[in-house]
């Protein structure tokens, strides 16, 4: 079922598209984005209004769907059917990006509203657009993901998912820690739930990537 689209957030996104599609990015309002379509899946950058009294504060995310993760992440995941297609594989708000995880801009005005539109081109043209270029290949989305694999990632909200989509982009990027990287996300995973349903898909997705084959 389509989101219903506020009138808040019509004038956002008509103060925002035009600066959007000149970095090749569409429009898609009923699911609060733009996106860019890549070679690889999408970049897309994500807007989450909340509606107080006198003011709308918003937050804006921003990742990247990298379709040879995705595809077999979401085989595993306890994700819903009509989300799968629409997976980032990773994402991020500009807040956490600039290690200010819980800011919002917050807009009382059109005033607000138009400064707000104004960080938020500038955001992108010096560090997220270059960002998102850069993260959603195999080699980066490996580094980003397995670099630390004890240590929270920070590019996912969900650390479960984090611990399949390491594991499956360690493997396709051909990780020669993989081995290790097994021992860590199981040991991982094993703190973060005591669902052995869990477990078991987890499991089930080692056995896969143990006998993956691009070819």
């Amino acid at each position: 079922m389509p989101m219903t689209i506020t009138p808040f957030e019509t004038n956002l996104f008509r103060h925002l598209t035009n600066f959007f599609a000149e970095h090749q990015y569409v429009l898609l309002a009923d699911k609060k984005q733009f996106r860019k379509t890549t070679a690889t899946g999408f970049q897309n950058v994500i807007f989450s209004p909340s509606f107080y009294q006198d003011e709308t504060w918003l937050e804006v995310h921003f990742g990247c769907r990298n379709d040879q993760v995705e595809q077999i992440a979401q085989q595993f995941l306890f994700s819903l059917p009509d989300y799968r297609l629409d997976a980032d594989t990773i994402l991020i708000s500009i807040g956490k990006f600039n290690d200010t995880p819980y800011y919002r801009f917050k807009i009382r005005s059109s005033e607000d509203l138009l400064l707000a539109c104004q960080q938020i081109e500038a955001f992108f043209t010096e560090k997220g657009f270059g960002f998102l270029n850069d993260s959603c290949t195999l080699p980066a989305l490996d580094v980003l993901f397995n670099q630390q694999p004890n240590q929270p990632c920070r590019y996912v909200y969900n650390q479960t998912h984090r611990c399949y989509k390491g594991l499956i982009t360690g493997r396709l990027n051909n990780n020669p820690f993989f081995t290790g990287l097994i021992d860590s996300y199981r040991n991982n995973l094993s703190r973060q739930t005591q669902s052995s349903h869990e477990l078991l898909h987890f499991e089930r997705l080692i056995s896969y990537l143990l006998h993956y084959s691009a070819n």
